[in-house]
């Protein structure tokens, strides 16, 4: 099955960065897509389709400079997403 691990990574890190903004930030289902889908569009997919290449992806994860760019494009995504939400409240 074709997979772009990147999404999973995105999930995994996106409640971390919000508990950074202290709450003053919408969690709405569509405010989480959008900062979702800004943040995937920055970073460069990791696509998978065998156990042994989400192993593979796994241990990438585990490197420094890939956790900060996956922190740094969340982050810049939920301020841009914040600024300019789409939901109707």
């Amino acid at each position: 099955m074709l997979k772009n691990y990147m999404e999973d990574v995105v999930s995994f890190y996106l409640p971390l960065v919000l508990k950074d903004f202290n709450g003053d930030v919408c969690t709405c289902a569509k405010c989480l897509e959008d900062i979702k889908a800004i943040a995937l569009n920055n970073l460069k997919p990791h696509y998978t389709s065998t156990k042994n290449g989400r192993v593979y992806a796994k241990l990438y994860e585990l490197n420094m400079q890939f956790q900060a760019d996956v922190i740094q494009q969340l982050t810049r995504a939920v301020d841009k997403v914040s600024k300019n939400p789409r939901h109707f409240l």
